[in-house]
C-alpha cells in the first residue's frame, strides 16, 4: 500500500485521477491533499476526509511528511516546474500532470535531481491508455498496413468563444493538447529526426496564445506523423488516419472515458469507457495473396488508471518506468522547439 498526496484539488484531480484511484484502494491510500482553497469542492473533500485524508493549504505539510510514497502535482501548468522541484528536493517520488514543464532545461534539471536521489519521477501521460491509441497500436503491431508511411492524429473541438489571449507558450494549445499527441507518437516510433511547425492563434487575431497547430514529425524510411488540433472544427474529422504500404486504418471519435467522466459515469460503472460499435475503426488492406479485405477493428478498452498501476510497479517492485526519461525529455524538446522562431518553420533534432 502506497501513501499518496495530491497538490491541487480541481477538476483534473477529481476527474482524471481520483476516480481511477478509487478502483485501486488495495494499492493506494490518499493521505493528504494540499489545495489553495479549502471547501471549494465540499462533497468531494468531505468524502475523502471521511476516509482519513487530511486537507490543508500549505505545501510544507507534504514536504515534511515522511510517510508519503508518492506525490501527484495537478496544479496549473505554469506551477509544475517549481512545485515538482520542491518535492524532488524534499525526497518525494513525483508524478506531474501534463505538460510537465515548459523548457528542456527545466525538464533535464528535474530528471537529474530524481536520478541523483534515486526517486521516481514521471509525467501523467494518461492518453497512452486512450482506447483509440491502444487500438491503433494493435493495428500497427499486427502488421495490417505493412510499413507505415503516413499517420495523422487530431484533437479537435468547437470552442469558438473560449480563447485565451495572453500568457506564455505553456498556456497554449500546442503545450496543452500537443503534449498528448507528441507523447503518443514518441511511444510508437521514438524521437523524430525533424519537425515542421505551424502554430497559430485563430479565434482572436493577434492573440499571443496559440489555439491551433499542425506539426509534422519526420522519421527515417519515408515515414511522417502529423499531429493537429483546432478549436474551430464544427464537423468531425477522423481521430486517426494511418496509411501504409498494404493498407489504411481510419478511426473516428475519441476515447469514451472522457465523455463518461464529464457526465459523472465513473470507472467501475457498467459500460464505462465502452466504444459504440458504430465508432469502431475501419481497416482496408491487402493480404499476402493479394485479396482486398475490409474489416472493422473493435476498440480495445482504455483505462487511464493504468498510469497508476505502472507507477506502483516502479515504486514498489522496481519495474522500469512506463515513460522513460529519454521519452519525457524528447516530448518537451519537441514542444519547446515550436517556439524557437515564428511559425511556420523547420527544426532538425
Amino acid at each position: 500500500m502506497l501513501n499518496i498526496a495530491y497538490v491541487g484539488f480541481g477538476k483534473s484531480t477529481n476527474r482524471y485521477h481520483i476516480p481511477y484511484l478509487m478502483q485501486r484502494q488495495d494499492k493506494f491510500r490518499i493521505t493528504r491533499v494540499v489545495t489553495p482553497t479549502l471547501g471549494k469542492r465540499p462533497a468531494e473533500q468531505q468524502a475523502l476526509e471521511a476516509t482519513g485524508t487530511v486537507f490543508s493549504t500549505d505545501l510544507n505539510d507534504i514536504l515534511a511528511d515522511d510517510t508519503l510514497d508518492l506525490v501527484v502535482v495537478v496544479t496549473p501548468a505554469p506551477a509544475h516546474y517549481i512545485t515538482a522541484r520542491q518535492l524532488l528536493l524534499a525526497g518525494k517520488n513525483v508524478i506531474v500532470d501534463k505538460p510537465m514543464v515548459e523548457t528542456l532545461t527545466q525538464a533535464q534539471e528535474l530528471v537529474d535531481i530524481a536520478r541523483e536521489r534515486n526517486l521516481f519521477f514521471m509525467p501523467f501521460q494518461n492518453r497512452r491508455f486512450d482506447s483509440d491509441f491502444l487500438t491503433l497500436q494493435h493495428v500497427l503491431n499486427a502488421g495490417y498496413v505493412g510499413r507505415p508511411v503516413e499517420l495523422e492524429v487530431h484533437m479537435d473541438h468547437y470552442r469558438p468563444n473560449s480563447a485565451t489571449t495572453i500568457g506564455g507558450p505553456i498556456d497554449g494549445a500546442w503545450y496543452g493538447h500537443g503534449v498528448h499527441l507528441v507523447d503518443q507518437i514518441i511511444a510508437l516510433f521514438g524521437k523524430p529526426t525533424s519537425a515542421t511547425y505551424d502554430l497559430r492563434a485563430t479565434r482572436e487575431l493577434g492573440a499571443k496564445i496559440d489555439d491551433q497547430f499542425e506539426v509534422n514529425l519526420h522519421y527515417p524510411d519515408a515515414f511522417k506523423a502529423t499531429v493537429q488540433a483546432t478549436e474551430l472544427a464544427t464537423a468531425a474529422y477522423p481521430k486517426w488516419v494511418l496509411h501504409g504500404t498494404t493498407g489504411t486504418y481510419i478511426k473516428y471519435n475519441i476515447d469514451q472515458q472522457e465523455y463518461d467522466l464529464k457526465v459523472g459515469i465513473m470507472p467501475g460503472m457498467p459500460g464505462f469507457g465502452d466504444d459504440a460499435p458504430q465508432d469502431y475503426g475501419q481497416l482496408t488492406y491487402f493480404n499476402p495473396s493479394g485479396d482486398r479485405i475490409e474489416k472493422v477493428i473493435p476498440t480495445i478498452h482504455g483505462d487511464y488508471g493504468r498510469i497508476y498501476d505502472a507507477a506502483y510497479d516502479s515504486i514498489a517492485n522496481d519495474a522500469p518506468k512506463l515513460i522513460s526519461d529519454s521519452q519525457m525529455l524528447a516530448v518537451i524538446e519537441i514542444l519547446q522547439a515550436g517556439f524557437n522562431e515564428p511559425a511556420p518553420h523547420i527544426v532538425q533534432f
